[in-house]
């Protein structure tokens, strides 16, 4: 079969949800037994995620390849339990480059280079490789930005230019929308959307079907007025009002006749029944909240607080863990620059430290990093939060002078975290830190091991500095033990105190591999710990 495509564009405003619109209608198809992934366009110049401010757009997922990509990547990979490779995420610098490429190459024969149709034919071409190369039954391509951004334009035009080359019967678009509630009027203001979709069909593009966000299912008259001046059947504007967890999204949307709809507009007849599929994801997704009764709190301290979706895959891996032991979790964000009193850590049944570069918020790192040994309290510390806790264990236990980092201290006396020796002539920035999945051989008899219960795990990497071997046996002797390793032995990835109620290091990124109903167990260990009054 001729692989389907479902596009999904956004209006009004970034952050109503694009990427749980994609991923729900992804799992969807998926729950109706069809061959189904995803794609994130990201419509900016920047060649991948690698290099931007968490703060300012949100964590890097980092993919079992080494794609250092958007994090709408990592709900796909949440939502659909499969692993998504980096050729999934499209930016123009990508697009950009290869035209470049070509052109250099002459591979144009002396024509002149243009947006259309060389730029968008890059875009096509990608598009479709991606399904012919996975044989897939739906390919979904969420665009981001916002329907009218300049830089989103060719994107659009190539996603037009697709809907009539596959005909009506082989795309469908799907617009994501605003339908605010007014205090002051109490009721659902449809303009933002009829803009929205005026904007879109200026570009030549009519959406088949609308999933408005808003605060309370959109009402009926709501719905009608909204078909009306947008030219969608009242039956395709879709309620995507607010939920206790995305995970709900799915049957929401199911629930208003999206499969069906959109089944008859791809000219297939009938869904496919899968009941079981829905029983089995049912379960999931309820698990995932209704446990209000039972919570364990957790000061997360790190250095990009101030966007909770800095640290999207920690929070959602954390909740995981929680489903699991049908416990609810509550996380505090502690800016680990401004924390100074740390005995308020002490009303936390846990402390977990993630991933992080740079100097600033460091020195509260490592403090935080003591007081949970000095305390007692279970400790999670991630890549950055690995790497620091080892500093606090050399200054406070080894009372090793001037222990730090040389990311942090180039000319500390005692480097305890060191760059890795294939860095050192690395100039660019972009895309080459240490990368994406690696093999690591945990020691027997570890607290790592009975986590794990394995010697040999696969994890996700991304790390420019680690724990110099020189200290690791005055660690060891001093009742810190270095429990996983990889590379043969070349580098640590995880520490552990044994006589700790919880206290771990990873220098992988666990959270990366967290799905719904399959918590990381690094995550479950942490959290059980963590509960035990």
């Amino acid at each position: 079969m001729q692989t389907k495509y479902i596009f999904v564009t956004g209006g009004v405003m970034s952050g109503l949800g694009k990427g749980v619109t994609t991923s729900s209608i992804a799992k969807l198809l998926q729950l109706a037994d069809q061959k189904v992934s995803c794609v994130k366009i990201d419509p900016y110049l920047n060649y991948d995620a690698g290099t931007m401010n968490p703060i300012a757009h949100g964590e890097v997922f980092v993919t079992e390849d080494g794609g250092e990509c958007d994090m709408d990547i990592g709900n796909y990979e949440r939502f659909l339990n499969q692993d998504i490779p980096k050729s999934h995420n499209i930016t123009t610098a990508q697009v950009y480059s290869s035209v470049i490429e070509a052109e250099r190459k002459g591979e144009y024969l002396g024509v002149c280079v243009q947006i259309i149709p060389h730029v968008t034919d890059e875009i096509k071409k990608r598009i479709r490789k991606i399904a012919e190369d996975e044989k897939l039954d739906f390919l979904i391509v969420e665009c981001g930005g916002t329907v009218g951004d300049i830089e989103s334009l060719p994107f659009l035009e190539a996603l037009r230019q697709m809907r009539i080359e596959e005909g009506t019967q082989g795309v469908i678009f799907v617009h994501v929308t605003l339908a605010p509630s007014l205090d002051v009027v109490g009721e659902q203001k449809t303009k933002p959307t009829q803009h929205s979709v005026q904007e879109l069909r200026r570009i030549g593009i009519q959406p088949d079907f609308l999933a408005v966000r808003c605060t309370l299912p959109l009402e009926e008259r709501t719905k009608k007025k909204i078909g009306m001046f947008t030219n969608v059947a009242v039956s395709d504007v879709l309620s995507c009002h607010d939920a206790k967890s995305i995970f709900e999204v799915p049957q929401i949307l199911y629930d208003q006749g999206i499969m069906d709809s959109m089944f008859t507009k791809f000219g297939k007849v009938g869904m496919v029944n899968a009941s079981a599929n829905w029983d089995k994801w049912n379960v999931i997704a309820n698990n995932m909240i209704n446990h209000e009764d039972q919570k364990v709190k957790i000061a997360m301290v790190g250095k990009y607080v101030t966007l909770a979706d800095s640290y999207v895959s920690v929070n959602h891996a954390l909740k995981h863990a929680g489903a699991q032991i049908e416990k609810s979790v509550d996380i505090d964000w502690i800016d680990s620059e401004s924390i100074t009193d740390y005995n308020t850590l002490s009303k936390y049944d846990g402390i977990l430290v993630p991933g992080g570069f740079g100097t600033r918020g460091s020195e509260g790192i490592i403090q935080t990093a003591n007081y949970a040994r000095e305390k007692n309290i279970p400790y999670l510390g991630i890549c950055f939060g690995f790497q620091l806790a080892a500093i606090a264990f050399g200054r406070n236990v080894l009372n090793l002078e001037d222990a730090n980092s040389s990311e942090i201290k180039a000319d500390a006396k005692n480097p305890v975290v060191d760059l890795l020796p294939e860095q050192k002539n690395i100039s660019d920035m972009g895309g080459s830190l240490r990368l994406g999945a690696n093999q690591i051989t945990i020691k027997a008899n570890t607290n790592a091991q009975k986590i794990y219960n394995a010697t040999t795990i696969s994890k996700r990497h991304r790390h420019r500095y680690e724990i110099n071997k020189e200290y690791i046996p005055e660690f060891e002797k001093n009742g810190l033990i270095f429990s996983a390793e990889s590379d043969g032995g070349k580098r640590m990835e995880m520490l552990e105190i044994p006589s700790h109620k919880f206290y771990l290091g990873v220098q992988f990124h666990p959270e990366f591999n967290s799905r719904p109903g399959f918590p990381e167990e690094s995550f479950m260990a942490f959290l059980k710990a963590a509960s035990e009054k």
